[in-house]
């Protein structure tokens, strides 16, 4: 059991060999794609029958891949925490998918998709990659529309497009400010189909705590029925990884508080490598915190900032209502330092931005943490009914959760945590380095670089799903069948011990503190330390400070209850658990990480404008951690990344 014991300054970590993806194709980038689908092995109709698949997690990506296998006639089961499929985080998000349709005629393209998140990924994602995200973009509406999504559209029919942040088109999707939602459900009728076809198995309230591996190869989960308490073991030829990001390490974040790194995290302890964990997106549009007895924060969405203005006064300290603050008092900071893209800037450029001038003390709100989200031009300009079509939910949100009314006064929003780019490492066929275990959406690291440009989340996730894991998933299957497994071979009864000692010693500790004040004490130092701006000073102190943290943790949590019974604090206190040890490899990560780059600014590395500074020479590369034990360091293994289609160079949004 790990106890966070501390290891000297210079054992930080340690280089090993570099990885490689040895399945991404060659040869012109636009055919990468077709010829890793022609030269994967396929799997006949026939033999698709004795083959099965474990999926881990029911949102847009674990949905559609489910549906999808099934559909192709593989036996697939699937897991969830929630008490349904419908209820995986995948229903938050608000205001669009990426699609490279060119509706709007204003010179889109998939290769002005592909330059664009390359670039909004300041150039630490995979070229393959993430071409072939924007190539599958324009097939994911197709099915979308297919399956009765209902996108909006304009008057002569057409489904309407938006702008997001870091983008100069419109070749956003969107249903309201409901998009998530409307994509899971669309999903998650595909999914039923094949629950009813009798292809597909689902088993919600059951949260995963342990891979199985034999010989190297994922072969089974180790699962906890959350109502019983029950430890079982299930078994299938792949496993596949949707188990989403871990924002809530920070505590206070845009995820639901269910949302935990347990899946991803138990399978680096197998050998899984962890890449980019320091990558984590700061979201600009958060109704700021009201005080410290929250537990989760909400996002309004960036689909605002099409419509939307964001000023604060000029004058420091400004008490003033904001409908009496004139226009020449006003300081439209993005507008003012970035003329070309204005309030559509990209995430970590909005978010940093509003630090900054609230940092200088023109904040708004208590605290003077908040800027103003204004709409009144917008509702001038098109009138209160078409501000109303396009985000009226959001609005009700938003004044639900403030007393305040937005059609009348500016929102208040302030940057937060919200999605997370690192993930585990996979290879073109999104395959890790644990054999037959795939990840996929944002449970992976592949797409994204250092950066999420708005309205990709929904893109990869169903990309992955219906488009990428169906076709590169047979050809490790067509290996199969393996050996037929039980919970008594050795390699299962091994990883239900480890899950059994390590929930008995959880409830043995009987301490003095609640696992919140745990997890928020964590969140408060690496918020402070690994957030929005970070030092070599604060990270060597929050390194510290997190492992004694965690030693603490091991000796004086109380967790109340048994495990055989519906035990949220057991739960809770596992995901928490792991949230150390991932909360360490944050801070080991961004502290070796010595330059700025898209979401993780170094203040030690900037221009003389304040604008983030790459260091293209020394960390062009994927930072794929290996676990070596509790009583080891990780070692670190890079993967170095080429540009042959875009042009290296700084960001600019000016």
């Amino acid at each position: 059991m790990n106890t966070g014991e501390t290891v000297p300054p210079a054992d930080y970590y340690t280089v090993g060999d570099p990885v490689a993806d040895e399945k991404a194709p060659s040869g012109p980038i636009e055919e990468r794609w077709d010829a890793r689908r022609f030269n994967a092995k396929l799997v006949n109709p026939a033999n698709r029958r004795k083959l099965s698949v474990i999926i881990i997690g029911t949102g847009l990506a674990g949905s559609s891949a489910a549906a999808t296998l099934g559909e192709a006639g593989y036996q697939v089961t699937t897991f969830c925490y929630q008490d349904s499929p419908r209820r995986a985080h995948s229903i938050a998000a608000q205001g669009g998918i990426n699609a490279a349709k060119n509706y709007r005629n204003d010179g889109d393209s998939i290769h002005r998709l592909f330059y664009d998140t390359v670039k909004g990924g300041d150039f630490r994602s995979r070229e393959s990659n993430v071409y072939r995200l924007a190539q599958l973009s324009v097939d994911i509406i197709d099915q979308c529309v297919a399956q009765g999504i209902p996108f909006a559209r304009e008057y002569g029919g057409l489904l309407d497009n938006r702008s997001f942040g870091g983008v100069q088109v419109s070749r956003t999707f969107y249903a309201r400010g409901q998009t998530g939602q409307q994509l899971l459900l669309g999903a998650y009728q595909a999914l039923e189909r094949q629950v009813t076809a009798g292809t597909v198995q689902v088993y919600s309230r059951h949260e995963m705590l342990d891979v199985i591996t034999v010989d190297g190869r994922a072969r089974g989960v180790v699962v906890r029925d959350m109502t019983t308490g029950q430890i079982e073991t299930h078994f299938a030829d792949a496993v596949v990884l949707a188990s989403g990001g871990y924002s809530n390490v920070f505590f206070l974040s845009t995820n639901a508080m269910g949302c935990n790194v347990t899946a991803t995290w138990r399978a680096h302890r197998k050998g899984a490598l962890f890449a980019n964990p320091c990558f984590t997106q700061i979201h600009p549009t958060c109704i700021p915190a009201s005080g410290g007895h929250q537990s989760k924060l909400t996002l309004m969405s960036e689909s605002l900032r099409n419509d939307g203005r964001i000023w604060v006064p000029k004058k420091r300290g400004e008490d003033r209502d904001p409908r009496d603050i004139p226009e020449q008092d006003r300081d439209y900071y993005l507008e003012r330092r970035y003329p070309a893209f204005g309030n559509l800037v990209p995430r970590d450029v909005a978010s940093r931005a509003a630090k900054i001038v609230c940092d200088q003390s023109h904040g708004v709100g208590p605290g003077g943490f908040g800027v103003y989200l204004d709409l009144t031009d917008a509702i001038e300009r098109t009138g209160r009914p078409a501000v109303e079509a396009k985000y009226g939910n959001l609005f009700d949100i938003y004044q639900q959760i403030t007393d305040e009314d937005p059609y009348r006064v500016p929102m208040r929003i302030y940057p937060a945590m919200h999605y997370t780019m690192g993930g585990l490492w996979v290879d073109y066929d999104l395959q890790s380095t644990i054999a037959g275990l795939f990840v996929i959406g944002e449970a992976n690291f592949s797409d994204h670089g250092a950066n999420r440009l708005g309205a990709s989340a929904l893109m990869q996730g169903l990309a992955d799903g219906y488009f990428v894991l169906p076709n590169t998933i047979s050809d490790y299957l067509a290996a199969g069948p393996f050996e037929k497994l039980d919970a008594s071979h050795p390699a299962a009864q091994d990883a239900v011990q480890a899950v059994r000692d390590r929930i008995d010693t959880l409830l043995s500790i009987n301490g003095e503190r609640t696992v919140d004040s745990f997890h928020k004490e964590l969140g408060s130092i690496l918020w402070d330390h690994c957030g929005m701006e970070r030092t070599k000073e604060g990270l060597t102190h929050a390194l510290h400070r997190v492992r004694a943290l965690k030693s603490e943790f091991w000796q004086g949590v109380k967790v109340t209850g048994t495990n055989e019974e519906l035990n949220q604090t057991l739960e809770c206190a596992g995901r928490v658990a792991d949230f150390f040890e991932l909360g360490e490899l944050m801070c080991i990560d961004a502290l070796h990480r010595e330059e700025s780059c898209g979401a993780h600014f170094r203040a030690e590395s900037q221009t003389a404008e304040g604008e983030a500074l790459r260091d293209d020479d020394r960390f062009a590369y994927v930072a794929a951690w290996e676990f070596c034990g509790d009583a080891g360091t990780p070692v670190l293994r890079k993967e170095h990344l080429e540009y042959d289609y875009v042009e290296m160079k700084q960001r600019s949004y000016t």
